[in-house]
């Protein structure tokens, strides 16, 4: 293979593969246009042996665990490549560790020789959210449930831009005690409409009105009335003002609305994806919320 440097200098690089074992010399092998470029040489090549697949983009990092000695591997929600997995070499280092912390907002590069394959990604700091949870209950428990609930529900490689843009917006409020518990109430019931698991409470779903909405369909998701709910009553779930975005938000109210959507991630949306049991993170932010005084 030749490749050209920037200044016309022509060198020749001979890729161990192409001879046999017992005479395979030590080269330099170039993975990617990126190594070339770093070292101000332009690829000119006509094998795709050295083609990588990469791309770049924003995302939160939603969990960590190591890989050998000195990597991790990474799962992030991307804006335009969803829940994604990666290599990070030298993820564990003193200069890099700090970094990956669940809810940081990273940009990320991904590389793979195949698109099938793990990957790896190099991540810059965008911006970190340890600080405002570390000194806060309700932060940390908020944080840990929407790492939680996203590393588990959301389907890998598939994008998701609206979820992400309110995901970043909710992530931005940790820290604001007095509008967390409602923006993530608002938030599950996003994460429901992009899943496909929406709540329709604009009316009644058996009368067709919309006063009196008291109850929700564990079975459609839609709202019912009271009156039409008749004997029915326990088997519904309950439509608290607040998730319909009418009332007070209330701590009580905002506790009683996120059982209702609770019901519908963990019986709907977790079994959709085979049985998963629900993040235990969930219940903490919950109990969390449920010792705020309004």
């Amino acid at each position: 293979m030749t490749l050209r440097s920037s200044r016309g200098k022509v060198v020749f690089i001979i890729l161990p593969q192409i001879l046999p074992r017992r005479r395979r010399p030590t080269v330099w092998v170039f993975q990617s246009a990126c190594v070339c470029a770093a070292i101000g040489l332009n690829c000119a090549y006509d094998t795709g042996y050295l083609q990588m697949i990469t791309w770049q983009d924003e995302a939160a990092l939603l969990t960590s665990r190591p890989f050998g000695e000195t990597s991790v591997i990474i799962e992030v929600f991307s804006a335009l490549h969803g829940r994604h997995a990666g290599v990070v070499r030298g993820g564990t280092s003193r200069k890099v560790a700090p970094i990956l912390q669940p809810g940081a907002q990273l940009a990320v590069t991904w590389q793979a020789r195949l698109d099938s394959h793990l990957g790896n990604f190099m991540v810059e700091p965008i911006r970190s959210r340890a600080a405002a949870a570390m000194g806060d209950r309700l932060a940390l428990a908020g944080l840990n449930a929407v790492c939680a609930i996203l590393a588990h529900v959301l389907p890998e490689r598939e994008a998701h831009k609206s979820l992400y843009d309110r995901t970043i917006a909710l992530l931005d409020l940790l820290g604001q005690g007095d509008v967390w518990p409602l923006a993530y109430l608002r938030w599950e019931q996003a994460l429901l409409d992009d899943m496909g698991f929406g709540l329709d409470l604009s009316r009644c779903a058996v009368r067709g009105v919309n006063e009196d909405l008291a109850f929700v369909s564990p079975r459609t998701g839609r709202a019912v009335s009271r009156d039409a709910a008749g004997a029915w009553a326990d088997r519904l779930l309950p439509l608290p003002p607040v998730l319909a975005g009418r009332g007070d938000a209330s701590n009580a109210q905002i506790i009683m609305a996120l059982r209702t959507t609770g019901y519908f991630i963990e019986q709907r949306l977790m079994r959709s994806l085979g049985q998963k049991p629900p993040p235990a993170a969930r219940a903490r932010l919950l109990d969390a919320i449920g010792r705020l005084t309004d």
